[in-house]
């Protein structure tokens, strides 16, 4: 199966780990919800790729694309300067006056999960620190990796692909939101068998061991 003539759109925390997966098709990384905006605005995607099982349902309700199927799973971490200079330990320093948290926006995928993060712990007002929201994850990372920010939520495989640049604090368990990714072929793909193979071959031993060697966790 050719999957070069495949374009595949995927969420931005993605971006490392499917090029290691197959490094033929062409890929897209982004926001979840924008990628599923341009699916609807007709782009020529044969595969979506979403940090969460929502959207690409959503999609599958308008008919656009075929069933989605859930192939990984993440959770959130609190990242901040390897230089801390805020003297962040603890996920409740973040109502801190003067911290400047910086997130992802809502509708993205981790900015809905940040909030609910948040709203688990009771630290719904840490939300008047936020000094941006971020139209996906990477934006996060690049924020508080490069010190505009002193603190941010990203995935934790997010963490790992920049160590040595941020610290990372971690989220109890109990307080983390069911992060799971769902793929779908895209109905009007030019190249649906293509396009099915490489949504089967997301659930096969080679990608899943290429997943979880990037932090990502079992699909149950």
């Amino acid at each position: 199966m050719i999957t070069g003539l495949l374009t595949v759109f995927a969420a931005a925390s993605l971006t490392n780990v499917f090029p290691a997966i197959d490094r033929h098709p062409a890929y897209s990384f982004a926001g979840s919800n924008a990628l599923a905006a341009q699916i609807q605005q007709g782009a020529p995607a044969d595969v979506f790729a979403s940090a969460n099982t929502s959207i690409p349902q959503k999609l599958y309700d308008k008919g656009l694309v075929e069933k989605p199927v859930v192939f990984t799973r993440n959770a959130l971490t609190l990242i901040v300067p390897k230089s801390n200079p805020a003297k962040i330990r603890s996920v409740f320093d973040l109502r801190k006056s003067g911290v400047k948290l910086v997130v992802a926006t809502p509708g993205v995928p981790v900015g809905d999960y940040t909030r609910i993060v948040l709203h688990n712990l009771q630290l719904d007002d840490a939300l008047k620190n936020v000094v941006s929201n971020e139209s996906d994850v990477r934006e996060v990372l690049a924020k508080v990796a490069l010190g505009e920010a002193d603190a941010g939520f990203v995935y934790t495989t997010d963490a790992r692909t920049i160590r040595g640049k941020v610290a990372t604090i971690g989220i109890r368990w109990s307080a983390q939101p069911i992060v799971q990714y769902a793929v779908a072929v895209v109905k009007r793909s030019k190249h649906v068998a293509a396009a099915r193979y490489y949504v089967k071959e997301l659930l096969r031993s080679h990608a899943q061991t290429k997943l979880r060697s990037a932090g990502f966790l079992s699909r149950k």
